[in-house]
């Protein structure tokens, strides 16, 4: 007997999206222009040649699922700094659902230069391969979210439960990388006809909060952690613009050392026309360490994991790959053996709310000693009064005859 059309849905629905994925993968792609240092340097993606492979969007238990692995070959071009042409291709053996959505792995990008090297050109290659790339990756990870955007009205029929990109189970590999971070989610806000919540990530650095500010507004640093062109005065009431573009907005108010204030606009599809989020990132020093708070406010119903994903990938492992490693505070273990065993206490885990915490267990009191002593005490007293008894009793030797 056929299950009725919500019954089905409930359990699992697919639909296949391959061919608008690749017409999205070659129009999105061919945006993406960078420019350098020097006047006239630029790269961008000229042309996409081929997209092979499968996408599709899942629903498993009224939780929608992206589920893709291509693999995706284009064509770049450049002028240098003398007007000169130069051209290459590049491919990305796998853009997967497991890249983007979980974090198992890095994206491969094989880049080939064509063009006849020298100063010049090697100078546009190099600007290819660092904010050319960071801008396919800045792309590429808003896949899943349009892929949702999209083709949600005609797979999610059942229940009102949040659209996802990522899995339903995650993965051990995902859930390791996000230990460090607190994600929350404030109650539904409205925002002109957008249904909005809010989406906090807090990491904590060994650094000063002065530093760390700095990094966040000054236009001569951001480029070390975003790895793209940086547009900011770090005044209030002026635009800022970060990741070569793909996020703008105007800055609200800053306070050095303290809090940064400004306007968020994700430059996604997925991202309403015209909505603009509010991101306050405040920092708070302490002894060795800045909590840094993420907050955004304003971000629409099914983008949280997308965002969530962003603030984390972009921002906070932008700035681990400058050396600013995020650190949780835990308590000491002390593992000297000086210490009495009968006042040392023991590290045991639990889990509350899905995530490992330390304990401390008091060990109970070692045996006493007092009865194994006791016992070898009285063998040895009796052994030394036989010796006596037993020597007075043996027969005595003859005395030798002269």
């Amino acid at each position: 007997m056929a299950l009725p059309p919500s019954t089905a849905n409930w359990h699992w629905k697919n639909k296949n999206v391959t061919p608008w994925a690749k017409d999205w993968l070659k129009r999105e792609l061919t945006t993406l222009s960078v420019t350098g240092d020097k006047e006239g340097e630029s790269v961008s993606i000229s042309e996409v040649t081929s997209v092979e492979g499968d996408v599709e969007l899942g629903q498993r238990k009224s939780k929608l699922l992206t589920i893709f692995d291509c693999d995706v070959r284009m064509r770049w071009s450049g002028t240098t700094s003398t007007g000169d042409e130069v051209k290459g291709t590049l491919s990305i053996p796998e853009v997967s659902h497991e890249i983007i959505c979980d974090g198992l792995s890095d994206f491969v990008f094989n880049w080939v230069l064509e063009t006849a090297s020298n100063a010049e050109v090697n100078a546009i290659y190099k600007l290819a391969r660092t904010q050319l790339q960071s801008a396919i990756e800045t792309k590429l990870s808003t896949l899943p979210g349009s892929i949702i955007a999209t083709h949600s009205k005609d797979i999610h029929i059942s229940g009102t439960s949040t659209p996802v990109s990522g899995t339903a189970t995650p993965t051990p590999a995902a859930a390791k990388a996000a230990t460090p971070l607190g994600a929350k989610k404030a109650a539904p806000e409205t925002t002109k006809g957008v249904n909005t919540t809010t989406v906090t990530v807090e990491p904590t650095f060994q650094a000063s909060a002065d530093d760390i500010y700095s990094l966040l507004t000054d236009e001569k640093k951001i480029p070390a952690w975003t790895r793209n062109a940086a547009v900011s005065q770090a005044k209030p009431d002026t635009e800022y613009s970060l990741f070569g573009g793909g996020v703008k907005g105007k800055y609200v108010s800053l306070t050095p050392g303290k809090e940064v204030v400004q306007t968020w606009i994700l430059q996604s599809p997925t991202w309403p026309s015209g909505h603009a989020a509010t991101l306050t990132t405040t920092l708070d020093q302490g002894s060795d360490s800045t909590k840094v708070t993420f907050s955004l406010a304003g971000v629409p119903l099914g983008m949280e994991d997308e965002i969530r994903r962003n603030l984390e990938g972009y921002y906070v492992h932008g700035f681990k790959s400058i050396g600013y490693v995020p650190i949780s505070v835990s308590r000491p273990v002390h593992s000297s053996s000086s210490r009495s065993r009968s006042s040392s206490p023991r590290q045991k885990r639990s889990s509350k709310n899905g995530a490992a915490t330390l304990q401390e267990e008091t060990l109970p009191p070692p045996p006493s000693l007092f009865f194994p002593a006791a016992i070898i005490g009285t063998l040895v007293l009796v052994a030394a009064l036989a010796v006596p008894l037993l020597t007075s009793s043996s027969t005595p030797i003859p005395p030798r005859s002269t």
